[in-house]
């Protein structure tokens, strides 16, 4: 992915209002992202405990999202595994992330969700660069390159249904 500016990431939300995206909480360390290493950016508001941002490039350009997951994940004890990139984590690295649809569909409080990595830190499991609590990943007959691409069709096939 290639690096964004917080202009960049301000303007890229399609599913929430301009005074919103004004408003949230972008990260400061953009100059220090392994941009190279991304297939998106996310991260978690630091000062709200349920709601994550991710950017992703779509047709050529940066569409962000908002999405909300439950707080506090007590009682989960399970393994879960990641819907977008297929890492497994146990005690509440997996949540379901939903995000208001674009449009005037999300303006009428349709949602869709997606299990995702709580750190949303898909990419970098995938390449090896961040290992999960549980130790590591499954072992797959799939190259990176191959999983890298997996990853980034499993996020864009989400991003779909958000205009869908």
């Amino acid at each position: 992915m290639r690096s964004l500016t917080e202009q960049d990431i301000r303007t890229s939300f399609v599913n929430c209002s301009k005074g919103e995206a004004r408003r949230l909480a972008v990260p400061r360390d953009l100059g220090e992202r392994p941009w190279d290493d991304l297939d998106f950016l996310g991260w978690r508001d630091p000062w709200a405990t349920d709601r994550s941002y991710l950017v992703a490039e779509r047709e050529g350009r940066p569409v962000g999202v908002a999405l909300r997951f439950p707080a506090a994940q007590h009682g989960f004890l399970h393994r879960s595994m990641c819907s977008v990139c297929l890492t497994t984590h146990g005690g509440g690295g997996v949540s379901l992330m939903t995000a208001r649809k674009a449009g005037a569909a999300g303006r009428e409080g349709n949602s869709v969700g997606v299990y995702m990595c709580t750190d949303l830190a898909c990419s970098l499991y995938v390449r090896g660069r961040k290992v999960p609590e549980s130790g590591r990943r499954f072992e797959e007959s799939l190259t990176q390159d191959e999983q890298i691409a997996r990853t980034t069709a499993n996020l864009l096939a989400f991003l779909d249904k958000l205009h869908a």
